[in-house]
């Protein structure tokens, strides 16, 4: 194995951003689940905040720094 450290994204924007979808998946599951089209589509609605909240806080310098 090499002796370098490969970096996953492990900053504030990349956990914040895994949080928000993983969240808006279950929220997406329980709706299909529970057989509820809204709660569904809520689910869904989230995903693009997901990717807006990373990228905003990458570009505040929450994210990996170059």
């Amino acid at each position: 194995m090499s002796d370098s450290h490969a970096d996953h994204g492990h900053t504030v924007a990349a956990w914040t951003a895994v949080s928000i979808a993983m969240i808006a998946f279950l929220v997406g599951c329980i709706g299909v689940v529970i057989a509820s089209p809204m709660v569904f589509w809520i689910g869904i609605a989230l995903l693009p905040v997901a990717g807006i909240a990373g990228k905003v806080l990458a570009l505040m310098g929450y994210g990996k720094q170059k």
